[in-house]
C-alpha cells in the first residue's frame, strides 16, 4: 500500500491569477540593498537579495488583526508579479533580528503564498536556510504564528524532494515540543499534524515518528473534538503501519482500539433513537477520510497473525475482497419464506406485507411481545439483509476495489468490517462460485473464530451448511480451508476440570457441534476419513471435529458446568466407575447422555470407517492416535456391533499406541539440550496412551473381545512399563483401570497383596493421587484423602511406605497435621510414624517443621499427643 500525504481537498491549485488590490493597512519599511546577514542557532545564514529586483518600492504588509487572510490568489499574484526579491524579502522578515509582528506577517504570508501550488514554494525554498527559520517559529507562544508556521511547513513537506530538507531541520523534534503544550487551537494541531502526515510519507521518517513521543500524542488525538484533528492523526498512524518494524510500539501505544471504534457504526446506531441514530451517521459522514485511513492502518497491523486476533476482539472481521464481479453469481433464495440466515423458520406473526426489509420484518415480530428475538439472530438478519442488498445492487466492494486497485499482491486485498457486516459478507461469498473466493472466505472465518461470540455468530448467520457443503467440492484447497473453519467453529471457550477425575476431557462448543450434526454433518465428515489421498493437516481437522461432536461425557459436563443437577454427582461416579468395573448395560446408562443418535451414528460406522481409524492407532502421530482412540470409544458407545472393531485389527492398534518410543526411551536417552521438546514428547505421548488405554477398558467389558486376546500378558508388560514411566501423573489412572481388568482377567482377583501388578499400581499410580489431593482446600477433602491414604500403606507394605517419601509426601502430611482436622490428624501422625522408621527419612520430616508441630499438639494435650509423642522420640532431636 502506497503512503499518502495529506488528502487532495488540502492541497490548492489556484485558478488563473489576476493582480488584485489587497485591502490590508501597508506599513512601508525600508531595507538595505546589500546582503542581509543574521544569524539562528549558532550559525551565519545568509540571504543575498539582487538589488536588480529592489529597483522599485518593496512593500510589507502587516495584518492589522488575526482575522480571516487576504485573498490566496490576490497575494500569490503581487508576490509573483514583484519577482523573486519579494519572496526573498519575506524569508529575510523571519531572521531573528527582527521583530516579531515582521516576523509573524512574513510567515503568514508566505504561508498563503505557499498555497500557490509547487512553483510557489519552489520559489520559497530557493533560499537555503529558510526551512529553519520557520522551524524555530514553531517556538512561539502566538497561535497564529505557529498555525501559520506548521502550515507552511506542511506545504512545503507536501513537496516529495523538500521532505528530508524539513525533517534534517528539526521539525519533527519542534512540532513534538509543540503538540505537548496543554493548551493549543484546533488550527495548530491540524497544521502540525498534516506536517506529520506529509513525512511519515517517506519511510526513512516513520520509525523516528513512531520511536519518539509523538506516538502517544497522535493516539490521544484521535479523541479530539475537531475531525480534522483526528483525520490528520488517523492519516499518520496509517502511514507509519506501513513499516512493518512499527507495529509493535503502535499496538503497545494502543492503536487498534482507537482506530477499530471509527470502523464500528452498528454499536452506535443500533442502541440508540432514529433520530439520533440519523445524526451518528451524518457524522460518520464527515469523518470518511478517516475511516479510510483507520483500515489502511488496521489491514497493515492485520498482517501479523497476533494483531489480526486482537483486531477481532474489538469486533472486526478481516474480510478478503473477491471483486464485484464475482457476486454476479450470488442468487438469493427467495422461495425459502420467512426464515433467519442460520435456515430456522420464522414464525409470520404480522400478515401484512412487509416491503421494507429484514429491519420491519424484526419489528413486526418484536412490536406485538408475541416472540422474544435474539439478539444474536437479529444481528444475523440485519447483516445479512444489508450485503444481500448491496450484492443485488451491484455495488458491494466497489469502493474497496477503487482503493486497492493499484495493489499488484493479491494477499493485500481485504478489508475490514464490523463483525455484523463482515460475518454476514463471508457467508454471502461462501454460496458464490470463485473457488479462490470461498477458499479466501472461508479461512477467513477460522481466522475470526476466536470466541464463543464470534463462533456463534457465524452459526446464527449461517455459516455451517455451507461449509459441510464445501466438504464434498472438487478443489483441494476449498476443502481445506471449508475444514479448517469447521475445526476453529467447534472449538469452545469454556474450560472446565473435574477435581476428583483425572481423565482428560475435551470441552467443545456443544452450540456449534450440535448444528453441525443437525445439518448432517456425521455423514461427509467420516467419509472424509476414508479418502486416503487427502493431507495429514486435513485428516487431523476432521478428527478434532468428530472428537467434539461424539464426546459421551460432553452432555454430563456441560450440566455441569451450567450448575448442579439431580443425579450428576452419580454420573461422574458411574464415569469412574467405568475405569475398572462397568458393565456394559452400565455403559447403556452413560451413553444416554450422549448428544448424538445412537441408531444413526450405528449406520454411519462401517467396516471401512472403522479401519480407518485403526489404521490411525498403528501409524500416524501421538496426537492422532488419541483422536481415533476418542472416536472409537464414542463408536463403541453408540452400539456399534463388537465383532466390526475386533475384525478391523484393533489388537494391534492399541499395541502400536502402547508402543510409544518417546516413553519407552525416556528412562534412557533424556534429551538435556531441550528439555522443553522432550516434555511436550512426553505429553502428547501421555495423552495418546490415556485415551488407548481407555478404550482398552471398554473393550474388555465385552467377552467377544477379551476371549480373543492372544497374549494378555503382552499387554500387561507395556502397560507396567508406562505406569513407571515420566508421563504426568493424570494420564496414569486409565492405564492403572486398564491393568487391574487385565490382572483379573488373567491372573484372578486384583486385590492382592501378592498380586506384583497391584503394588505397582499402588505405587506409581494411587499414592501420587491421593499425595495431590491432600493438598486441597478443602478439609473434607484432605481429611478423607489422608485416611484413604493410610489404608492403601496399610494394604501395599514397606514399598508403599516409601512410594509416599519418593512422591514428596513429607511436606504436606506435615502441613496436614498443624492445619488438618482431628482424624486426619490421626493419620497423619500414624503415616508419619511409619516413615519415620526409616532414618533416610529424617531429614526430610524435620526440614518440613515436624518437630514445632509434634511440640505444640504435646503441649497442648489433644487426643493425639501420645502418637506425637512417640514419632518426635523417634526423630533426632
Amino acid at each position: 500500500m502506497m503512503a499518502l500525504s495529506f488528502p487532495t481537498y488540502f492541497k490548492f491549485k489556484p485558478p488563473n491569477l489576476q493582480l488584485k488590490k489587497l485591502h490590508t493597512h501597508l506599513e512601508f519599511i525600508s531595507f538595505r540593498t546589500h546582503a542581509f546577514y543574521f544569524s539562528t542557532h549558532g550559525f551565519r545564514l545568509g540571504v543575498r537579495l539582487d538589488p536588480k529586483s529592489l529597483s522599485t518600492p518593496i512593500v510589507a504588509t502587516r495584518a492589522c488583526s488575526d482575522s480571516a487572510p487576504s485573498d490566496i490568489g490576490s497575494l500569490t499574484s503581487s508576490l509573483s508579479k514583484s519577482g523573486d526579491g519579494s519572496v526573498a524579502l519575506f524569508v529575510q522578515m523571519l531572521g531573528l533580528d527582527n521583530d516579531f509582528l515582521d516576523r509573524e506577517q512574513a510567515v503568514v504570508s508566505l504561508w498563503k503564498y505557499s498555497q500557490g501550488g509547487k512553483e510557489c514554494i519552489d520559489a520559497i525554498m530557493q533560499f537555503s536556510g529558510s526551512v529553519i527559520l520557520i522551524i524555530n517559529l514553531l517556538q512561539s507562544h502566538s497561535g497564529s504564528t505557529c498555525e501559520a508556521a506548521s502550515g507552511l511547513l506542511r506545504m512545503i513537506s507536501s513537496v516529495p524532494i523538500y521532505r528530508e530538507f524539513v525533517a534534517d531541520g528539526g521539525a519533527i523534534e519542534a512540532i513534538t515540543a509543540l503538540l505537548s503544550r496543554s493548551s493549543l487551537t484546533p488550527e495548530e494541531k491540524e497544521q502540525s499534524i498534516g506536517t506529520l502526515w506529509n513525512l511519515s510519507v517517506d519511510e526513512k521518517l516513520r520509525e523516528k515518528i513512531a520511536n519518539s513521543d509523538l506516538l502517544p500524542v497522535l493516539v490521544k488525538f484521535l479523541e479530539d473534538e475537531d475531525n480534522k484533528v483526528k483525520t490528520a492523526s488517523g492519516g499518520v498512524l496509517a502511514n507509519l503501519a506501513l513499516s512493518c518494524s512499527n507495529h509493535k510500539v503502535m499496538v503497545e501505544a494502543g492503536v487498534i482500539p482507537k482506530l477499530a471504534k471509527f470502523l464500528k457504526t452498528y454499536e452506535k446506531v443500533l442502541k440508540v433513537p432514529r433520530k439520533e441514530a440519523i445524526n451518528i451517521l451524518s457524522e460518520e459522514k464527515e469523518l470518511k477520510v478517516l475511516r479510510k485511513e483507520a483500515k489502511n492502518a488496521l489491514l497493515e497491523l492485520a498482517k501479523d497473525k497476533y494483531y489480526r486476533i486482537l483486531i477481532v476482539e474489538e469486533g472486526l472481521v478481516l474480510v478478503p475482497l473477491v471483486g464485484s464481479a464475482a457476486y454476479k453469481s450470488f442468487k438469493p433464495d427467495s422461495d425459502s419464506g420467512l426464515t433467519w440466515p442460520d435456515g430456522t423458520e420464522i414464525e409470520k406473526i404480522y400478515e401484512g406485507p412487509a416491503p421494507y426489509g429484514a429491519s420491519e420484518v424484526l419489528l413486526e415480530l418484536d412490536v406485538n411481545g408475541k416472540i422474544s428475538v435474539d439478539d444474536a439472530k437479529a444481528k444475523a438478519m440485519i447483516g445479512q439483509s444489508a450485503q444481500q442488498s448491496l450484492a443485488r445492487a451491484g455495488v458491494i466492494e466497489m469502493d474497496d476495489e477503487k482503493v486497492n486497485q493499484s495493489e499488484s499482491s493479491s494477499d493485500s486485498k481485504f478489508t475490514v468490517l464490523e463483525w455484523i457486516d463482515g460475518i454476514a459478507r463471508l457467508v454471502l461469498i461462501l454460496g458464490l462460485e470463485d473457488e479462490s473466493a470461498i477458499a479466501r472466505a472461508a479461512e477467513a472465518i477460522a481466522d475470526a473464530s476466536i470466541s464463543e461470540h464470534m463462533r456463534t455468530s457465524f452459526k446464527e448467520a449461517g455459516a455451517i451448511k455451507p461449509l459441510l457443503q464445501l466438504l464434498d467440492h472438487h478443489s483441494d484447497a476449498v476443502r481445506l480451508a471449508a475444514v479448517d473453519a469447521l475445526e476453529r467453529l467447534s472449538i469452545s471457550g469454556n474450560v472446565l476440570e473435574f477435581v476428583d477425575n483425572v481423565d482428560q476431557f475435551l470441552i467443545c462448543s456443544n452450540t456449534v457441534c450440535q448444528k453441525i450434526e443437525a445439518e448432517g454433518g456425521l455423514p461427509p465428515l467420516i467419509d472424509s476419513l476414508k479418502n486416503s489421498e487427502v493431507s495429514e493437516s486435513f485428516m487431523e481437522k476432521t478428527l478434532n471435529i468428530l472428537v467434539r461432536m461424539l464426546d459421551p461425557s460432553k452432555e454430563v459436563k456441560s450440566k455441569f458446568y451450567d450448575g448442579p443437577v439431580n443425579g450428576s454427582k452419580k454420573k461422574r461416579e458411574a464415569t469412574r466407575k467405568t475405569g475398572s468395573e462397568v458393565k456394559v448395560d452400565e455403559m447403556h446408562v452413560l451413553n444416554s447422555t450422549s448428544s448424538f443418535p445412537t441408531t444413526h451414528a450405528r449406520d454411519l460406522w462401517d467396516s471401512a470407517a472403522i479401519a480407518c481409524l485403526v489404521e490411525f492407532l498403528k501409524k500416524s502421530s501421538p496426537n492422532l492416535q488419541r483422536k481415533a482412540a476418542s472416536i472409537l470409544e464414542c463408536v463403541i458407545l453408540s452400539g456399534q456391533s463388537i465383532d466390526t472393531i475386533i475384525s478391523a485389527d484393533i489388537e494391534s492398534g492399541l499395541d502400536a499406541v502402547f508402543q510409544q518410543k518417546s516413553l519407552h526411551d525416556s528412562e534412557l536417552q533424556l534429551d538435556f539440550e531441550q528439555p522443553e521438546l522432550r516434555a511436550l514428547e512426553v505429553e502428547e505421548a501421555g495423552l495418546a496412551v490415556s485415551a488407548a488405554s481407555r478404550l482398552l477398558t471398554r473393550l474388555l467389558d465385552f467377552d467377544s473381545f477379551s476371549s480373543t486376546i492372544q497374549n494378555p500378558s503382552h499387554f500387561i508388560s507395556l502397560l507396567r512399563k508406562i505406569l513407571r514411566s515420566s508421563i504426568p501423573l493424570p494420564y496414569k489412572n486409565w492405564v492403572a483401570s486398564a491393568l487391574r481388568k487385565l490382572s483379573s482377567l488373567s491372573d484372578g482377583p486384583f486385590i492382592s497383596r501378592e498380586n506384583p501388578i497391584y503394588l505397582e499400581v499402588i505405587r506409581y499410580e494411587t499414592i501420587p493421587r491421593l499425595i495431590e489431593q491432600m493438598e486441597s482446600p478443602s478439609l473434607e477433602l484432605q481429611e478423607a484423602t489422608v485416611v484413604e491414604l493410610y489404608r492403601t500403606i496399610s494394604e501395599g507394605g514397606a514399598d508403599s511406605i516409601g512410594a509416599v517419601a519418593a512422591a514428596g509426601g513429607i511436606f504436606p502430611l506435615v502441613k496436614l497435621i498443624e492445619e488438618g482436622t482431628e482424624r486426619a490428624v490421626e493419620a497423619g501422625l500414624a503415616i508419619l510414624y511409619d516413615l519415620s522408621m526409616d532414618t533416610e527419612n529424617h531429614p526430610a520430616i524435620i526440614a518440613a517443621g515436624a518437630v514445632p508441630a509434634l511440640r505444640r499438639i504435646i503441649l497442648s494435650q489433644e487426643p493425639q499427643w501420645t502418637r506425637a509423642l512417640d514419632l518426635l522420640r523417634a526423630l533426632p532431636t
